[in-house]
């Protein structure tokens, strides 16, 4: 597998893309260590730069942030996101007998990391805060790539797949904003409290 190629291809071609991936032989730990924790790092370094650089905008303003601050927001927003990867993995996997498929936790953990591959790559727009809309955007693209993977990988029947989907964003939602709060307190705790 090769990570350009791959990122490339799920994003511009994901039809055939997940076709290619049904049928690769990869682990979970190849998945995170050949994948995730390269493409993990692009929001995580370019938020650092962006908020080095620019700073943090809190309501009208913009707060300058200690670069201390900024590299422990990084280190945290790096390791609460492949533990995202990994708690949405395992839920998809749990959930997928309830729903007409099989549990396989390789196949659940392609689905979601693949999926990730816009919001991860679109994360380089970190280093302008301004525009971390787009992230959000392409976060949205992902869960169209989620709902396309656990079609072709994850084999779930079509009559189940629609609430096996809501079920999933539901999920990753919640799983989003508690380690959006851990990262928000641990890394910006000190600021919110000062009031700056």
């Amino acid at each position: 597998m090769n990570l350009v190629e791959r990122a490339k291809n799920i994003m511009f071609n994901p039809k055939q893309e997940w076709e290619a991936i049904k049928a690769e032989s990869i682990t979970t730990k190849e998945l995170y260590t050949k994948y995730a924790m390269i493409l993990a790092a692009i929001p995580a370094i370019a938020g650092f730069i962006g908020y080095t650089i620019f700073g943090l905008s809190w309501g009208l303003g913009t707060i300058r942030i200690a670069v201390s601050s900024t590299v422990l927001w990084a280190i945290v927003t790096y390791v609460t996101g492949l533990a995202g990867i990994y708690i949405i993995s395992f839920i998809v996997d749990a959930l997928a007998p309830s729903f007409g498929s099989t549990k396989d936790m390789t196949a659940s953990t392609k689905v979601v990391v693949y999926a990730y591959t816009p919001a991860w790559v679109a994360g380089i727009f970190q280093i302008f805060p301004v525009l971390g809309f787009i992230v959000a955007l392409a976060s949205i693209y992902g869960l169209v790539l989620m709902y396309m993977g656990l079609q072709k990988v994850k084999d779930v029947p079509q009559d189940k797949i629609v609430v096996y989907f809501i079920v999933i964003i539901i999920v990753s939602i919640i799983v989003f904003f508690v380690m959006a709060a851990i990262v928000t307190a641990i890394a910006f705790g000190g600021y919110m409290m000062s009031g700056v």
